[in-house]
């Protein structure tokens, strides 16, 4: 891997992939996608190229995979879960015939392909504790639809092409440095603002509801890690299960509480994230990625909760002592 693509470069993953992959590879060109309205900033603009890519225009992919002579993929472009349950044929546009305008590219120019899934690829008739690698999988979201779609369209070009596709099914990630934008797990990352704030969490999920949650920093590991592993060890592909921690609202929050002993927080459950939630697993079992490429989280609740917080109040400018 050298010359790398980030579609969906100014997103929540992207922004932070795209800054870990220009450091991992420095002597190559990490161009940032984006679509109009979306456009990188600051250090993301400044650090190196970027180009209008969208994944339902085929052409402005092709352009940009020949400009720069890319030879690997990382497609991030999504609607999250909630705002793909408001708007669900833009969901499957973007997500499906994005994917296979990418897929079709790749096949035709000899690039390898990274599209993330997703603990929504799963349903409420898979097991949900310790959930395997391979199970049923009949999500009840349009979110959870197009993931496992996504997973069974880059098999089959893999398989009938020799196309180079990977993934792993991300858990709810969270991250001190791009606010979320539409996602079920989103109140992991909200709920840290609000108690470097000092304001009153308002948790839109009930207490008792477990999901697999990860640190960006592992996530983004793990994005690298998958496309750097040798080939003749992956069984799986496209998607492997990753895991990291996994807790309900009342677990993060005491998490919190140990930090700042002021924290408050109440519940005013969200419905359409509710039903979401409880679809999907409480923890994934990913003994299939530590096995074929060696994955290995870094963080669990207590270190996250400790780097968050401090980061939070260094970008925030609140000092410990103020709340």
């Amino acid at each position: 891997m050298k010359n790398v693509l980030v579609i969906g470069s100014t997103g929540q993953i992207g922004s932070e992939l795209t800054m870990k992959l220009r450091k991992v590879y420095h002597q190559g060109t990490i161009v940032a996608g984006y679509i109009p309205g979306a456009e990188p900033k600051g250090e993301l603009l400044e650090s190196g190229p970027s180009e209008i890519v969208n994944v339902t225009s085929a052409h402005t992919i092709a352009e940009a995979v020949d400009k720069y002579d890319i030879d690997t993929i990382y497609n991030l472009a999504a609607l999250l879960s909630a705002t793909a349950e408001r708007k669900p044929l833009m969901a499957w546009d973007i997500q499906m015939n994005g994917l296979l305008n990418i897929l079709e590219i790749a096949r035709e120019k000899h690039c390898a392909v990274f599209t993330p899934s997703s603990i929504g690829s799963f349903g409420p008739d898979t097991p949900r504790d310790n959930t395997p690698q391979d199970t049923i999988q009949r999500p009840t979201s349009m979110y959870g639809v197009t993931k496992v779609a996504t997973e069974l369209l880059s098999d089959y070009y893999y398989h009938k092409y020799g196309v180079d596709t990977r993934s792993v099914r991300f858990p709810g990630l969270i991250s001190y440095t791009t606010l979320p934008g539409g996602g079920t797990t989103d109140y992991a990352v909200e709920i840290y603002y609000a108690a470097v704030k000092g304001e009153t969490f308002i948790c839109p999920i009930a207490e008792g509801t477990y999901m697999d949650m990860m640190y960006m920093p592992d996530a983004l590991k793990a994005a690298v890690e998958i496309m750097e592993a040798d080939p003749r060890y992956l069984h799986h592909r496209n998607s492997f299960n990753i895991a990291s921690m996994s807790f309900d609202p009342e677990e993060v929050y005491e998490a919190i509480k140990k930090e700042i002993p002021g924290f408050k927080m109440k519940y005013q459950i969200d419905p359409v994230r509710q039903a979401i939630a409880d679809s999907w697993p409480n923890r994934m079992d990913d003994t299939c990625a530590r096995k074929e490429w060696g994955w290995n989280p870094s963080y669990n609740l207590k270190s996250m909760t400790r780097d968050m917080i401090k980061h939070l109040r260094e970008k925030l400018g609140y000092s410990q002592e103020s709340k």
